[in-house]
């Protein structure tokens, strides 16, 4: 199992976040670009204002690495205007995989038209532009029932809008990672959470993000039949060590 080709390494913290100066954070995001150029990972998932500098040092390393960014993170309120906003600068600046948060407060209230709505347009972009396109549905802010249902919604929006041949660039993936949960429970891939993902999105891909911080857990994804892991700590997971890291 070469485990380092599903792996999404994944820095989204902002300077105040990590207690750190822009400066100071800017350089802990080199450093990540820096690792998954050298250690040959899937991507380098980081906010969207670091996406030119990444794709800067790939093109410079000559590296196949791709670059993911986030769009309307973490909370997935904006409007769709602001979200096609950010998802086209991301594309112009050299983003490869375009990872939305999808409105699932509006999913919650009943706002299906709304979610139906951005999903669409979303995917168009993403697609058009020869881009991955992957929904995150924060699976913490859901119940069981809600994470069958938002996984299946974008689901059906894919499947009657889209050719078969697009359904593998469309991703739907468990969170953000900055979700806060009470009593700290887990707030990312938690293995029934992915399972019903699997089961209720299919033929779309699922990638499991947050959480998976050691080789066994990452290979127990990989095994249930997800594509890609999105997590923090991707080198200690390639070398068989389990990570703090919480994402």
């Amino acid at each position: 199992m070469n485990v380092k080709q599903y792996l999404d390494s994944t820095y989204l913290k902002t300077a105040s976040q990590a207690g750190l100066s822009e400066a100071e954070n800017t350089i802990v995001v080199k450093n990540a670009i820096a690792e998954a150029i050298h250690e040959g990972f899937k991507l380098i998932m980081i906010r969207p204002e670091y996406v030119a500098m990444a794709k800067e040092m790939i093109v410079e390393a000559n590296s196949v690495l791709l670059i993911g960014t986030v769009i309307d993170f973490p909370e997935g309120k904006s409007s769709l205007e602001e979200k096609i906003k950010e998802a086209n600068e991301a594309i112009a600046n050299g983003a490869d995989d375009l990872d939305f948060v999808c409105n699932y407060e509006a999913f919650k209230s009943g706002d299906l038209d709304l979610v139906k709505k951005e999903i669409l347009i979303g995917t168009q972009i993403g697609l058009a532009n020869d881009k991955t396109v992957k929904w995150i549905i924060e699976v913490a802010a859901l119940t069981d029932k809600e994470i069958i249902q938002l996984s299946a919604l974008i689901k059906h929006v894919v499947v009657s809008n889209f050719k078969e041949d697009d359904f593998e660039s469309v991703f739907v993936k468990s969170s953000t990672g900055f979700y806060k949960t009470e009593n700290d429970l887990p707030n990312g891939a938690t293995v029934p959470a992915i399972i019903m993902m699997l089961e209720n999105a299919s033929p779309l891909s699922i990638k499991a993000a947050g959480g998976v911080r050691s080789f066994e857990e990452a290979a127990e994804m990989i095994r249930l039949g997800v594509k890609r892991i999105g997590t923090s700590a991707a080198k200690a997971i390639a070398n068989g060590e389990i990570s703090p890291n919480q994402y």
